[in-house]
Order: structure tokens, then C-alpha cells, then sequence
């Protein structure tokens, strides 16, 4: 099963209907829009991991912000990306959705959105909020399979983690590659490093 099955697979059901519930949307609607933002964000994922040095950074990032959300169950952690998302509780690293969208897609997190709104007839803010309570699910689904093989290199098995869904991802069509297209030089990585070093600014 790929990360992308998995993680739809895990969605089903409840964690569906109350992302259908926070986007105004009937949960038909949700699953097709999930359907098509995860593979968009995790493809931005492995392109930044293959670009040199990506992977190490990404790693790094895991293992300091979303290790303890990989310990947790999808239910314990969805609870908490709504409350972030919606002000009601505080925003951490782990559920700090914007934040992660915007290192990922390296400042085109908007056209992201864009494309998955048009795909899927969710509005631009409802698109957008379903990206943000994705992308922090999709880093801690990357974290629990990055210490499931604790003896193995860090950067390594997320590298072989994306690059394994890459076929998945490119049988997306080119709603993906208009966006990665526009990401130039390995997207906001960067970014996603110094706030591991040194906090959010």
C-alpha cells in the first residue's frame, strides 16, 4: 500500500466527516478533495528531498518537530491540526499547517491550493484549509515511518519513503507539475531548517 493509500485509507470515516464539517463541505466531496491535495503536497515533499542536502533536512525536521505526533494515533492528531486551524487551541511545530505549507511550497503554497480548488470544487479558502490540515498529518506519517526502522539512516528512509510515491504522485496528471514547476530550486527547506535550529521567527 502507498503513503497516499494509507493515509486515505486512515481518513475514512470519522477523521473525513469532520474535515467535511470544518470545510462546509458533504464528506463525498471531502475524501475527493483529500484524494487530491495529498499527493500534491507530498510530491513537493520529494521534490524537495531530492534536491542535495534535502532529505538530511527534512529528517532533521521530522525527528524534531513531528516525532511526538508520530507516537499518536490520526484521530488524537487531527483533533489538534481543526483546534490549530481554527485558533481554538494553541499552534505548535507539529500542527502548525501554514507554516509547514509554506517551507514545503517554498512561498507557492497559494497556487497549491489554487490548483487543488479548481480540481475539486472546493473554494480558495476551503482548499487551502484542507491543506493545512493535511500537510501536518502527512510530516507525521513521514516521522512514524522514519523510527519504525530506528537502526537505519534517518535521511535515507524518508528519501526511500518519497521517492517510492513518486510513481503514485506522477499519475496525477499535471495538476502537480504546474505547481512543482514553478518551485525552481528545491523549495523552502531552508526555511523548514532554521526553525528547527532556531525557532520561528
Amino acid at each position: 500500500m502507498s503513503m497516499i493509500e494509507d493515509i486515505l485509507s486512515q481518513m475514512q470515516g470519522a477523521p473525513t466527516q469532520q474535515v467535511a464539517s470544518q470545510l462546509g463541505v458533504d464528506p463525498s466531496q471531502a475524501q475527493q478533495a483529500i484524494g487530491a491535495a495529498l499527493p500534491m503536497i507530498i510530491g513537493a515533499l520529494g521534490q524537495n528531498a531530492s534536491q542535495p542536502g534535502g532529505a538530511e533536512v527534512l529528517a532533521s525536521v521530522l525527528g524534531a518537530n513531528h516525532g511526538d505526533a508520530a507516537g499518536g494515533g490520526l484521530g488524537g492528531l487531527l483533533g489538534s491540526v481543526l483546534g490549530s486551524v481554527t485558533g481554538q487551541q494553541a499552534t505548535t511545530p507539529a500542527t502548525d499547517g501554514g507554516g509547514i505549507l509554506g517551507h514545503i511550497f517554498g512561498g507557492q503554497e497559494q497556487q497549491a491550493s489554487n490548483q487543488v480548488g479548481q480540481a475539486t470544487g472546493l473554494g480558495s479558502d476551503q482548499a487551502q484549509m484542507l491543506m493545512k490540515i493535511l500537510a501536518p498529518i502527512v510530516m507525521a506519517y513521514l516521522a512514524k515511518r522514519m523510527f519504525s526502522h530506528p537502526d537505519s539512516n534517518n535521511a535515507n528512509s524518508v528519501s526511500d519513503v518519497l521517492q517510492q510515491e513518486q510513481s503514485h504522485v506522477d499519475s496525477g496528471g499535471g495538476l502537480l507539475g504546474q505547481v512543482l514547476g514553478s518551485l525552481g530550486g528545491g523549495g523552502g527547506l531552508g526555511g523548514l531548517l532554521g526553525s528547527v535550529l532556531g525557532g520561528r521567527s
